[in-house]
């Protein structure tokens, strides 16, 4: 990494953290993100930002939607892990999860979420290793009233750690 970049400044933007999930042929599977935000209000849109890596990324761009779960600082790092720090390709990350499928049948997760809603891709961008993927806003649902969990919360309150396939790997070095 070039060493004029104070992986600091790039900690300092605010992210929040998410689970966006998808279904396709049937099959659901989520992922953490922390790379969520509206990016249009007429049409409503959304973006995400994936690795190319993950499983999510290749359904999502097989079934063409995508859903957001937006996360309560209360979550525990179990529920997390679940959909962090674990693979659909072995696992089955909406066994014990409530949700209910959106429009585009994409889950929209009430457990530990504020509000959650799902989108049509209308546009992607590759980029060297993830994927942009926006999407036009479907339904939106709130659930509770509660405090989001921010990124910078998950790391000094959850002590929580990047994953390497995450776009914010590199902040896992910051004290």
């Amino acid at each position: 990494m070039d060493k004029t970049i104070d992986m600091k400044a790039l900690f300092s933007l605010t992210y929040g953290m998410y689970i966006v999930s998808t279904v396709c042929d049937g099959r659901l599977n989520g992922q953490i993100a922390n790379t969520v935000m509206q990016i249009t209000s007429e049409p409503l849109c959304v973006a995400t930002c994936l690795n190319k890596a993950n499983l999510t990324t290749e359904l999502i761009k097989k079934s063409g939607c995508f859903s957001v779960s937006i996360l309560e600082q209360d979550v525990p790092m179990t529920f997390i892990g679940q959909f962090g720090f674990k693979s659909g390709r072995d696992i089955d990350k909406f066994s014990n999860v409530k949700f209910e499928p959106a429009s585009t049948g994409a889950p929209l997760i009430e457990d530990w979420s504020i509000a959650a809603f799902d989108a049509r891709v209308c546009d992607v961008v590759d980029m060297p290793s993830h994927v942009l993927f926006i999407g036009e806003v479907q339904c939106a649902k709130f659930f509770k009233e509660a405090l989001p969990l921010t990124y910078s919360d998950y790391h000094s309150i959850k002590k929580g750690k990047s994953p390497k396939t995450a776009p914010t790997f590199g902040f896992n070095t910051l004290k």
